[in-house]
């Protein structure tokens, strides 16, 4: 068996074979078009492979900018507490930073910053700084003065993202940002100081090339206003500090990172910039646009999925979300969320391995098409005046919002995939709902409104338990099963599926094999709606007789048929009395949408007589 040889099998036998196992239809049909416009294939080789740097640290930057990557400069472990009071605050930053926390991170508010100094103490030298510090910027680093401490890290501002989000623009600040942050850098050499924060894009929808092209339009804004100021161009990029959300989708958000830093070496070489300072600093956070009110503990594997492909990609400092962060996070989830790095970190070893995803063939070439798409989206960007101009006349706010639809749509039609929302809902969990942001309108110019994939099936779900509240019961839809339970078991458990996702139940039927026995089920029933569930044959041998005088006996009841029938039946369906054909092709979220409108108007009828 030693000697033993095996033939060296050819992409073209790779093609063969999986035409075989695809029974008749081409291998292309496994392609996938990403929400970037870009065509995964189902199989990459070293064909696919351009021209890749040999080592990290080198050339364009995509495999990291150390030499050794997190054997010589492990990632910070930056979790941003969660706190509301000053007391609570200072501690849980003690209490974290003795278990594993190794960046002073939190979200800052007024008061926070007016105290800054004391709540920091001693930790300001000894811990670099995670802080988005928005419009608090001056005021704590003012109060940090009289510490005499000597920063790290960052505590950093991104006056264009602020202006995106809320729809209000500081002007005076701005123009007066660059002398600022020319002060500042005599007083603190060591701390970034200016943010260039695609959260809020990533939040509204925006897609991985969207976020690539507006964090390169960004930072040339900001680096222009700093050369403007007469600020060294190599000490202005010593004060920047990127910060990317990390989706969902594994190999995608891995290649952005990547992509973020060789379109920056791109952008900061034409500057002409030296080697060593066009390395881009990134700080991460799991992303909030991915996760869920309901069945949150599945936002477990969400963050950790998102976490591992973050650190791959080779950020600086990361930040975990809670799983149950979206109604308010506790100790357990985020002693969870700290320690999901420190997992990574320990037992899965990724601080001894420097840049475990390079020369992946698959990798190398999603990122290149990555940073080639968002080079073309930034020259758009550029074309139309820039970062600040795109964003004054709605156009990048548009270009968001269409992005997002996309994603929208195929979260309603469950193209797309949310475990626990839309797909295997748990209807007996009990969830806490709150408010979130709304779009804001100032002087004509529309904010992006921050939102999550999850949030219309959430408002489903929402409605539901409004109803059965006000009911006593749950909202539900009758289940005609016709014949036996191997007959009709494979469209019962889709409905089932299916109505779950918008918080309805179903009350299924015995086995029903005459129009007397679907007629007793019914007399019984008090739901609404009811729903056919059967095979084609038995629709055609039993269905259309059964449904017209199911309508005559209950008219003011309507009816859905499991399934879609051929196209030349399904006129005559119509016609006898089915209001929808429920099937995998279905919007799912609109016709859940409609079943509980008229619910509610149903009620409220009920109510008023």
């Amino acid at each position: 068996m030693r000697n033993q040889n095996f033939p060296i099998g050819s992409l073209d036998d790779w093609y063969e074979k999986a035409v075989q196992s695809l029974k008749g239809k081409r291998a292309e049909s496994l392609q996938t078009n990403t929400y970037e416009s870009i065509i995964l294939k189902p199989l990459y080789t070293k064909k696919d492979e351009q021209s890749v740097s040999n080592y990290p640290g080198g050339s364009d930057f995509r495999r990291g900018t150390d030499l050794l990557g997190y054997v010589k400069n492990e990632w910070k472990v930056a979790q941003k507490i969660q706190y509301e009071t000053f007391e609570e605050l200072k501690q849980k930053l003690e209490d974290a930073l003795n278990k594993g926390q190794t960046a002073n991170a939190f979200e800052i508010s007024k008061t926070i910053a007016a105290s800054f100094s004391e709540l920091i103490g001693d930790k300001a030298g000894k811990y670099p700084f995670a802080i988005n510090s928005k419009q608090y910027q001056a005021e704590i680093l003012n109060n940090l003065s009289k510490t005499g401490a000597q920063l790290s890290g960052y505590i950093a501002n991104d006056q264009i993202a602020l202006f995106a989000e809320e729809g209000v623009l500081q002007e005076e600040a701005l123009q007066k940002w660059a002398n600022e942050i020319k002060q500042l850098n005599n007083q603190y050499p060591n701390l970034r100081t200016i943010l260039i924060d695609t959260t809020v894009y990533h939040n509204g929808g925006a897609n991985a090339v969207q976020e690539l092209a507006i964090a390169a339009a960004t930072g040339v804004f900001y680096l222009d206003k700093l050369l403007e100021a007469e600020v060294n161009l190599e000490k202005a990029l010593s004060k920047m500090i990127f910060q990317f959300s990390i989706g969902s989708n594994f190999f995608m958000e891995l290649a952005k990172i990547r992509a973020a830093r060789l379109l920056w070496n791109r952008i900061t070489e034409l500057y002409g910039a030296e080697e060593k300072a066009r390395g881009m600093q990134i700080s991460a956070e799991t992303s909030r646009f991915t996760k869920t009110i309901h069945d949150p503990e599945v936002n477990l594997l969400r963050s950790g999925n998102e976490a591992f492909a973050a650190v791959l990609g080779g950020v600086q400092y990361l930040h975990v979300e809670p799983f149950d962060g979206i109604t308010g996070s506790s100790p357990f989830s985020e002693r969870i969320a700290r320690n999901m790095q420190l997992i990574l970190k320990e037992e899965a070893h990724l601080q001894k391995v420097a840049d475990p995803a390079g020369g992946s063939w698959y990798i190398e070439t999603l990122t290149d098409e990555l940073a080639e798409k968002a080079w073309a989206f930034f020259q758009a960007i550029d074309a139309r005046g820039g970062i600040l101009e795109g964003l004054k006349t709605n156009w990048l706010q548009k270009e968001i919002a269409e992005a997002f639809a996309k994603k929208s749509y195929d979260v309603m039609t469950r193209k797309q995939s949310i475990v626990g929302t839309n797909v295997y809902a748990k209807l007996d969990e009990t969830v806490t709902y709150k408010k979130e942001n709304k779009v804001i309108k100032n002087n004509n110019i529309e904010s992006i409104p921050q939102r999550r994939l999850a949030e219309s099936y959430e408002q489903l779900r929402r409605k539901a338990q409004n109803l059965a509240d006000q009911k006593g019961t749950v909202p539900a839809v009758g289940m005609l099963c016709l014949g036996e339970l191997k007959q009709y078991k494979a469209r019962l458990d889709f409905m089932k599926g299916f109505l779950s996702a918008g918080g309805i139940n179903t009350i299924e039927s015995h086995a029903i094999h005459s129009i007397e026995d679907a007629k007793q089920f019914l007399t019984s029933l008090s739901a609404h709606f009811i729903c056919i569930c059967g095979t084609n044959e038995q629709y055609e041998a039993l269905g259309h007789e059964m449904l017209n005088s199911l309508k005559q006996s209950f008219p003011t009841r309507e009816f859905f048929l499991a399934g879609l029938p051929e196209k030349e039946s399904q006129n005559q369906w119509a016609a006898e009395g089915i209001k929808q054909f429920i099937h995998v092709k279905s919007n799912c979220y609109e016709i859940l949408s409609a079943i509980l409108n008229e619910l509610e108007v149903t009620m409220d009828e009920k109510q008023k007589a």
